[in-house]
């Protein structure tokens, strides 16, 4: 069946519609949520500014704690890297693009914009929506498979959950766009056996270096692609079957390009020489930041939190984490709601939802491989998705490192499966309305059941009523504020700035609440090998006057003997997230 005449403005104006949707959500209730630790870190080093001048191991005010956060005129570019590279252990390339934005906007409270540092990952997060529709009619050079996956973009809750944080991996996600849309020309030409073009390998190499530049996981991509091209060069290199039968699939397949060659030089032909020289320059692009990453004292400590042995029943979460980010790439109701009711309805929609989408995605997914035309670049997207989840799991298993808590370390392969997704609801769409789909519902309308479900789930992310923030220093503050009517402490253990950030943040909310601003003070004891944290606090707490409430919050570390002079609140007080804590009244 002939696909219905658009006049020409059509296909521009709806893109613009679901890049209106898009940006519409990711800029909704932007600054609501608090920032937590990774976004302090953007935030403090993007400035040019570093965590080392804040004091420890002595009770400081809240201004001294946030000092980090102020804007100084003369901060360069040069600071930020200088910062960076001794600090985190990170790439710079989003950190300087956030220093450049963040001095077109006004500070807030004498602190740097939070609005302004978001904003630029929400329109990195906004621009993936006409890009994926770019690659995805590169890759199927079909309008309705590339509104399907700009559709499916726009309104991803997990796309939003990235968006709408003060980091790098919105930027991240163009960058494994544009380097899958290499492969998708690349594998156009592995077909053809026709040579690279000289601007395409030189556009790759650099996309490349910009997405190891962005984010050290880009490698993974990387990693993914070259399994991909492997495995073309294997279809390529293994000698023909001859069967009648398998001719037939052959021809229809290649349709009347030459058989394959049946020697090994076959891979040193066009177009595999240049292909080699883009792997040659990507290497080389990539190896440049290794003196960098390697003179940085601070990577093991910065992610312990990933590294771990394996024990009991810690074996299967990783697939459970997993299986989350997975879900979360199309539908995530109001599951983390404090309302007990809400979280069990919110639990079997989605449950009912996943058992009839998952068939109708399979079965869009299965026809597309079964297409000659759509094969090849099927299974090269599928092949890239599969290779970035087993080498999740690899590290996960083989060594010790459980990328799989990370669900926004899945942006590696995000947009290979959007693309997916959409391929595979074109199906559905196509399908003649006395067809039915599933359980009684046409085609089309299973297209928009689906996507009005990731249209709720965006805005359950946007009310911050999934992938809520892991620290909740807002709450934190109110609690504070309620059960406190004397001056406070709040101490805890050091060890990065990730605890300085944790601080921050509850130093942030009472900066802008307006109390307590001159009876709360903070007390970050370093912890180490040399250092003693509770002898910190003890040493601390003979000097101050009473009366006086310790909080200890995170504070890893045995408790002193001078708290034994004060009284443990004996209330039961609800748990904030990211913020464990006790309270003791100091009265004398």
């Amino acid at each position: 069946m002939a696909a219905p005449a658009y006049p020409r403005w059509f296909h521009p104006c709806l893109l613009l519609v679901w890049l209106l949707i898009g940006m519409g959500l990711r800029l909704t209730n932007l600054t609501a949520k608090p920032p937590w630790t990774d976004e302090f870190s953007t935030l403090v080093f993007s400035l040019g500014n570093s965590f080392l001048p804040v004091p420890l191991n002595q009770p400081i005010a809240i201004d001294v704690l946030l000092q980090p956060l102020q804007p100084q005129s003369g901060a360069t570019i040069q600071d930020v890297l200088t910062h960076l590279f001794s600090e985190s252990n990170h790439p710079p390339l989003y950190f300087v693009l956030t220093h450049l934005w963040l001095k077109l906007f006004p500070t807030q409270a004498g602190l740097v914009s939070l609005w302004g540092a978001r904003s630029l990952a929400a329109i990195f997060g906004a621009i993936s929506i006409p890009a994926i529709y770019g690659l995805s009619w590169l890759a199927f050079r079909s309008r309705l498979v590339s509104h399907l996956a700009a559709a499916i973009m726009a309104i991803s809750p997990y796309g939003i959950f990235l968006a709408q944080e003060a980091r790098h991996y919105t930027l991240a996600i163009l960058w494994v766009i544009a380097s899958l849309a290499c492969l998708v020309v690349v594998t156009r030409h592995i077909q053809k056996r026709t040579q690279l073009p000289i601007w395409l390998v030189l556009a790759w190499i650099g996309i490349n270096a910009l997405g190891v530049a962005t984010h050290y996981f880009f490698a993974l991509t990387l990693v993914t692609e070259a399994v991909v091209l492997i495995f073309l060069a294997w279809q390529q290199w293994r000698p023909t079957d001859r069967s009648p039968h398998r001719q037939v699939a052959k021809e229809d397949y290649i349709k009347n390009s030459p058989p394959p060659p049946h020697h090994p030089t076959s891979l040193f032909s066009p177009p595999w020489r240049r292909i080699y020289a883009v792997a040659i320059g990507t290497f080389v692009a990539g190896i440049v930041w290794i003196p960098a990453f390697l003179h940085n004292a601070y990577g093991d400590k910065l992610t312990g939190w990933i590294q771990g042995d394996r024990i009991g029943i810690a074996w299967i979460s990783p697939i459970f984490q997993a299986m989350a980010a997975w879900i979360t790439m199309i539908s995530l109701l109001p599951v983390e709601s404090p309302e007990i009711p809400v979280v069990i309805a919110s639990g079997l929609v989605m449950i009912i939802f996943f058992i009839w989408a998952i068939p109708i995605l399979f079965n869009g997914f299965k026809t597309q491989l079964e297409k000659p035309q759509s094969r090849m670049i099927t299974q090269v997207f599928a092949g890239v998705v599969v290779a970035a989840i087993a080498l999740f799991f690899c590290f996960t298993y083989f060594l010790g490192i459980d990328l799989t808590r990370g669900a926004r370390y899945n942006f590696v392969y995000f947009p290979a499966v959007v693309v997916l997704v959409g391929a595979s609801l074109a199906i559905s769409w196509n399908t003649l309305q006395r067809k039915i789909a599933r359980w009684g519902v046409t085609g089309k309308m299973s297209v928009i059941i689906i996507w009005v479900m990731g249209f709720l789930s965006a805005i359950t992310v946007v009310c911050n009523l999934g992938y809520q923030k892991y620290y909740r220093p807002d709450l934190f503050v109110e609690l504070i504020q309620n059960t406190s009517k004397v001056p406070v402490l709040i101490a805890t253990t050091q060890k990065t700035h990730v605890q300085i950030g944790e601080m921050m943040g509850v130093a942030r909310e009472f900066k802008f609440r307006n109390s307590f601003s001159l009876s709360a003070q903070f007390l970050l004891a370093h912890k180490d090998k040399k250092t003693n944290a509770s002898n910190t606090l003890q040493n601390v707490l003979k000097t101050l006057p009473r009366p006086l409430d310790l909080w200890l919050v995170n504070f890893h570390a045995a408790e002193p003997e001078a708290i034994k002079n004060c009284v443990s609140d004996t209330q039961t007080l609800p748990a904030v997230n990211g913020y464990k804590y006790k309270i003791y009244h100091c009265n004398s």
